[in-house]
């Protein structure tokens, strides 16, 4: 049973969002040592050019920058590691045939402890052209001002 209000977000990928568009997202564990895992408590992760590949029937997180951990031994972790994600083989096997044949993107959006586990949300996703791009800000934007004149207007 999952417990929705017991998420501790700890990074979110917003560029994602307006780079890339969504079509199916998936919750993932990863595979981290000690040292990664309090790094990540401390927020201390960037998700520049970070994407998911399946390599051998496995879910692989790459250019994930985990800093390493200050107060950790010299056997720190290594910070753009290659990092496996736990999933279920039906799950990959979906991810495969988004990424392989269908042509789309895996992104991670974002990381965060569900209790003590860390997770990470997973995207498929679709590129968007840079005409795109401008289209979802002036769809936003007008959004933004309507919801302005009506709340002027009550």
């Amino acid at each position: 049973m999952k417990d929705e209000g017991k998420r501790k977000i700890v990074a979110s990928n917003r560029k994602a969002r307006h780079d890339y568009e969504i079509l199916d997202t998936y919750e993932a564990g990863i595979e981290l040592i000690g040292s990664e895992v309090k790094s990540l408590r401390n927020s201390k992760v960037s998700f520049k050019d970070s994407f998911v590949q399946i390599k051998n029937g496995q879910a692989v997180l790459l250019n994930l920058h985990i800093s390493p951990y200050d107060k950790a031994s010299h056997y720190s972790h290594e910070p753009e590691r290659k990092r496996r994600l736990l999933l279920h083989k039906r799950e990959i096997r979906k991810l495969h045939q988004a990424a392989e044949i269908e042509g789309l993107t895996l992104v991670p959006l974002s990381i965060y402890f569900a209790g003590p586990y860390a997770k990470i949300e997973l995207a498929v996703a679709r590129g968007r052209r840079k005409y795109d791009k401008r289209a979802a800000i002036a769809e936003r934007d007008a959004k933004l001002n309507l919801s302005r004149i009506y709340r002027r207007k009550q």
